[in-house]
């Protein structure tokens, strides 16, 4: 599926404006945050952080490895 959209003035920047159906693809609304991924096959508008994810697969691992310290600092 394509779509066009074209830059237009937003205040003092310039921006596009999404299509209610895209949004609705993405699962976002107004004051959400889309990240833009530069890839072989172009730009991709994603509302998914892989440098969020990264952390948290991290966090859990640690979590998982020391359980039984952090289950005795929670006391």
């Amino acid at each position: 599926m394509a779509t066009t959209v074209k830059i237009t003035t937003i205040g003092n920047s310039v921006g596009v404006v999404l299509p209610k159906e895209i949004l609705n693809r993405l699962h976002v609304e107004k004051g959400d945050s889309l990240y833009l991924l530069e890839t072989p096959e172009g730009i991709q508008l994603t509302p998914y952080d892989q440098d969020f994810t990264a952390e948290m697969e991290a966090a859990k691992r640690v979590m998982r490895k020391h359980r039984d310290v952090l289950r005795k600092l929670a006391e």
